[in-house]
């Protein structure tokens, strides 16, 4: 839904990441910076409802199973930038506001 976080899980993370503009937030429950980030993205959502902004809890048992084999993390929480199904961009660790806002505005939105 336009202006709020999706949960992604394999089911949907195709679909997802095949829209014209997608922000994944990769992380975990145990994880402080993920917790925290969680809220930036609730935050961000609404100001970008072209751009489909949505949380992959690994550690939900069954949930992320094959994005798990897709990628390997070093860090949580990890963003991913796709547009189309091609990932554009990855940053490690939690994203403030303001940054998370202009790398959409740069690299999702020309």
């Amino acid at each position: 839904m336009a202006g709020t976080v999706e949960e992604v899980s394999d089911a949907n993370y195709k679909e997802f990441t095949e829209a014209p503009a997608a922000v994944v937030a990769y992380g975990i429950a145990s994880c402080d910076p993920c917790n925290a980030y969680d809220p930036i993205l609730e935050e961000t959502a609404p100001k970008f409802p072209q751009v489909k902004i949505g949380k992959a809890k690994m550690h939900v048992p069954g949930r992320c199973r094959e994005i798990k084999k897709m990628y390997t993390f070093e860090t949580y929480p990890t963003t991913h930038l796709f547009s189309k199904g091609k990932l554009l961009l990855t940053r490690e660790g939690k994203v403030e506001a303001d940054e998370l806002a202009a790398l959409i505005s740069d690299h999702l939105l020309k």
